[in-house]
């Protein structure tokens, strides 16, 4: 095993295993293509690293940070949906994105190269993912209280409005976490997908976190193996090893014929 294919799947298990986690709220909060579409602000700021010579990561991870906070003041504002504000920042931030971008970079920052992962960007992706899922573990009760009722959940003493900037925050953590192993394009995959796997056979919210971080994990971990095995690009194998396994949960739970979560 290579020092750059060790590398890559260190961090695709960190990435995958907090991108499962948080996304088991943002299906359950039926955000899924938030999250999807929250990735590609990304991209001009990965732009700017590449043409100013700085760690991307960086670049990227502001760009999230800012737009996150600009989604939770123009729906409170405006009292927009989030989906819309997003779908409004996604656009403009692809566009800006693909025109500051050289042509021969911008195939590298829709789908990753796992070959550029060094020692600093996997403790980089590391420490972030480890963060953003211990502060999502912390949060989660409240998060779910705040789904359940906004009112019940303020009775209780739960400051709704900062929780759900919080989440966005670690949301945009794990997003630039994984730009470097699935690119832009696909990271929201890692997001979405394994939680809606997860919900197809959970009953309960403890096994469907749990069971959200093990198909992230699983499906990163497996899409990098396969594209060192076929020398082709993870971020899409990474996909269709996830897609693979949602159609397995559905297959399983129609022949249980279990209620899920």
């Amino acid at each position: 095993m290579t020092d750059a294919l060790a590398l890559g799947l260190i961090t695709a298990v960190a990435v995958g295993l907090s991108a499962g986690y948080l996304g088991s709220l943002m299906v359950l909060k039926k955000m899924a293509l938030v999250g999807d579409a929250l990735s590609h602000v990304a991209l001009p700021g990965l732009g700017l690293g590449i043409l100013y010579g700085f760690n991307p990561f960086f670049g990227g991870f502001v760009f999230l940070f800012v737009a996150a906070a600009l989604i939770w003041r123009i729906e409170r504002v405006t009292r927009l949906s989030v989906e819309t504000i997003v779908g409004a920042l996604f656009t403009l931030s692809l566009a800006a994105g693909i025109l500051i971008i050289p042509q021969f970079d911008l195939l590298e920052a829709l789908f990753g190269d796992i070959s550029k992962v060094t020692m600093e960007s996997t403790v980089i992706a590391v420490t972030a993912s480890a963060i953003a899922a211990l502060v999502t573990r912390i949060i989660y009760k409240n998060m779910i209280l705040g789904m359940i009722s906004e009112e019940l959940a303020t009775s209780a003493g739960v400051k709704v409005a900062r929780t759900n900037l919080l989440y966005l925050f670690l949301v945009s953590l794990t997003v630039a976490a994984g730009l470097q192993v699935v690119g832009t394009l696909l990271v929201g995959f890692l997001v979405v997908v394994p939680a809606a796997s997860a919900k197809n056979l959970s009953s309960n919210l403890f096994r469907y976190g749990v069971l959200s971080s093990a198909f992230g994990g699983i499906s990163a971990v497996s899409g990098i193996l396969l594209s060192d095995y076929f020398k082709l690009q993870p971020g899409p194998l990474i996909v269709v090893s996830g897609v693979v396994a949602f159609l397995v949960t559905i297959i399983t739970r129609w022949a249980a014929k279990a209620p899920a979560l």
